[in-house]
């Protein structure tokens, strides 16, 4: 891709731009004003920003170091700085934004604010817990994690405890508490890193959007730093980081801005691409270049990926407004295969099927790294690890154990920088033969161990560094040392920008984004997964169309999308495929699943299939009771519960009974969270049958309407 880039005897237009569509070429050489890219799934708009930053490098419209590209994963700051550095200009800035704005708050904290900068937060987790134990609030795992991502809703969104509440009137309950509940744990929260002195990330934000605001002098300071900017992913910039960005500017408008609001898939985080549609409205003179032209997937894979946003039905104003109309991608690669799609009578069967195609994939000459299998909700992995373990297939897990936090690869990195002096001081060798050589010691070979397993994991991930040495030997030239590899190890740590790794990718299709791969598995689209049942308003279904959409867009060739009718084998065959394949699948018309989902949930009332909370499957009879996987927190009244379970106590001692035999924790949960208000309400829960329902009706109608009246 760059190999002609310092070809001395080409002019810099052949250098930088030959490679370029016509489009991309229009983004690369609009070096100045606002400018919008309207980029879709596999169009290219790194490629044709990193060129852009480039051209204007060279051609010394831009100085490097006034130049700042901010993106919002750190891998994805790292891809970009790894592409400049190949288009030689290494020293040009690209950073997250947290990145950028802790960067700048370590500066300028003396003196905006003086002494020493609190110490930042890695984990919310913790002092969230403490927070609600000092309000006498009980809490689990679960829900400190959704406190957290309230919380952190509520701070990019530029919220305050004070005017938490009046501001998040519809989020339900986090955590399984009430607004005012979370407000209290959000005032808590603050209290104990304020005693502590420490900050969390968000915090970082927001005290330099502090500081820009209120301390002139570090405005201007900044603004003479940074003279243009580059913006990517910028459907998923929250008010915070809006914010943030509008005081970097300064009222100039030197700025480049990419995105795609098909795209959106984050609006739970604060994430908002209003401030990408809005961008020709505040910047009237601003270029819009739109890049359409998919050189990623094959055209059927397009086609679906376009039908799918085409069948799009209005779901109200508000919703409407909030749709944009999609780009329409032109595919420019050659003609693949259809995609395919499965029904299979159960979850493990549907398991069993995929990982038997991924053999053939992978007899047929697929690597196992571009081979990757996508699901809604986490608690869908277990089926496809056990699947592919059986079927002898390596897998990594993404959003598991980090790679450079493993064992084998900290180890490595210790080895390899332990070898540089005597490495430096040898004969010289090719980088990936010498990396061969010191890795062999921790168990390194060229062929892969027959066996799966912990065994092969390591092997896995020593042979990612390997593989990673071979390629920057070549990129970087054949003059790429043993402690530049080194060092490339420890940037590529600290940003988590992890090498490939030879096994299956399971991930859910929140964590795909960004990523591609040869061939694709979509599985479990059914309602309930996909949408999630959870999506209960026309924008949430919304977003849900738009995540199935950057699934089916991850795939560069090989397309599955697959669904069962059952949870278990021998089940109830009471699932339907997802309402997004209607008009998609063979056989299928628009409108089909629409016709049969009111039957359906009926049908669920009783014993839901999935869980109400995060879509996943019950896997439990005691989760069919509640209706909610074991993941989830309570939606209960903790006072409810605890009168109920006082009660049972006391049913039970003067009966002489356990008190299980009145009822099991799961009936007694499922109770607390319907709060049943007739003998009739109590009768449809599981668990409450005749003879119970005639013995203790009463009494229980009785504690929950005492509870309900305090």
């Amino acid at each position: 891709m760059t190999e002609g880039i310092f070809d001395a005897g080409a002019s810099l237009e052949e250098r930088i731009l030959g490679g370029l569509d016509a489009e991309q070429r229009d983004v690369a050489t609009t070096l100045t004003g606002p400018l919008c890219v309207l980029a879709g799934a596999g169009t290219g708009k790194t490629r044709a920003i990193t060129h852009r930053i480039a051209y204007g490098v060279h051609s010394g419209v831009y100085s490097p170091q006034r130049l700042l590209a901010v993106t919002f994963t750190a891998r994805a700051a790292a891809e970009m700085r790894s592409r400049l550095r190949d288009l030689g200009v290494g020293n040009v800035q690209a950073r997250t934004f947290h990145a950028a704005a802790l960067r700048q708050l370590q500066f300028f904290w003396p003196q905006a604010i003086g002494g020493t900068l609190p110490n930042l937060l890695d984990h919310k987790a913790n002092m969230i817990a403490e927070a609600a134990r000092r309000l006498r609030l009980s809490t689990d795992r679960a829900s400190i994690r959704d406190l957290a991502a309230e919380i952190e809703w509520a701070k990019v969104s530029m919220l305050t405890p004070a005017n938490y509440l009046e501001n998040a009137l519809g989020r339900g309950t986090p955590g399984g508490f009430d607004l005012t509940a979370v407000s209290r744990v959000f005032q808590s929260y603050e209290d104990i890193k304020t005693d502590r002195n420490v900050i969390d990330f968000e915090d970082v934000l927001l005290i330099t959007v502090g500081i820009l605001q209120e301390d002139p002098k570090v405005a201007a300071t900044v603004r003479e730093q940074y003279r243009h900017f580059v913006v990517d992913e910028y459907q998923d910039v929250s008010p915070l980081q809006q914010r943030l960005l509008e005081l970097w500017l300064g009222g100039r408008d030197e700025l480049c801005v990419v995105g795609d609001s098909s795209q959106t898939i984050y609006s739970f985080t604060g994430a908002s691409p209003k401030h990408l549609l809005g961008f020709k409205a505040q910047y009237p003179g601003a270029s819009v270049v739109k890049l359409v032209r998919d050189y990623r997937s094959t055209p059927q894979v397009v086609k679906l990926a376009n039908d799918l946003l085409g069948s799009r039905r209005s779901g109200g104003p508000v919703a409407d407004a909030a749709w944009a109309a999609p780009l329409k991608l032109v595919a420019q690669r050659p003609s693949g295969p259809e995609p395919r799609f499965m029904e299979c009578p159960d979850d493990e069967a549907e398991a069993a099927v995929v990982a038997g195609r991924i053999r053939e994939l992978l007899d047929a000459g697929v690597k196992a790294s571009e081979v990757a299998v996508l699901f809604r909700t986490n608690g869908q992995s277990e089926a496809y690890e056990q699947a592919l373990a059986s079927a002898g297939i390596g897998y990594q897990l993404r959003g598991g154990e980090r790679f450079f936090a493993r064992k084998e690869v900290r180890d490595a990195i210790l080895q390899l920088r332990a070898a540089t002096r005597a490495v430096a001081e040898g004969p010289r060798e090719p980088l990936g033969q010498i990396v061969r050589d010191i890795l062999a010691s921790l168990g390194y070979t060229d062929a892969a161990p027959h066996n799966g397993g912990a065994l092969r994991e390591r092997w896995e991930s020593l042979a990612a560094l390997v593989a990673l040495a071979d390629e920057l030997a070549v990129s970087r030239g054949g003059e790429f040392t043993l402690a530049e590899f080194v060092n490339e190890l420890q940037e590529r740590s600290v940003a988590q920008h992890a090498p490939t790794v030879q096994g299956v990718t399971l991930a859910s299709l929140h964590a795909a984004k960004g990523l591609e791969w040869d061939a694709v598995f979509l599985v479990g689209l059914s309602e309930g997964l996909m949408p999630i049942s959870f999506a209960d308003t026309p924008e949430s279904v919304d977003e849900e169309r738009r995540l199935l959409y950057v699934g089916i867009t991850r795939a560069r060739e090989h397309l599955t999308l697959s669904w069962s009718t059952a949870r278990t084998p021998g089940g109830r065959a009471n699932r339907k495929p997802s309402r997004f394949l209607d008009g998609l699948r063979p056989d299928s018309v628009v409108g089909a699943s629409a016709r049969s989902r009111t039957g359906s949930i009926k049908r669920k009332a009783a014993a839901p299939a999935s869980c109400r909370v995060c879509g996943s499957m019950l896997a439990t009879g005691a989760e069919r009771k509640v209706g909610r996987c074991s993941q989830c927190p309570p939606t209960y009244e903790e006072q409810t519960f605890e009168a109920l379970r006082q009660w049972r106590k006391d049913e039970a001692q003067s009966n002489d009974i356990p008190a299980y035999v009145v009822f099991t924790d799961a009936t007694l949960t499922a109770i607390a969270e319907a709060k049943p208000a007739s003998l009739e309400e109590l009768s449809t829960l599981a668990g409450v049958g005749p003879s119970k329902l005639e013995k203790y009706g009463e009494a229980v109608l009785a504690v929950l309407a005492g509870n309900t009246g305090e």
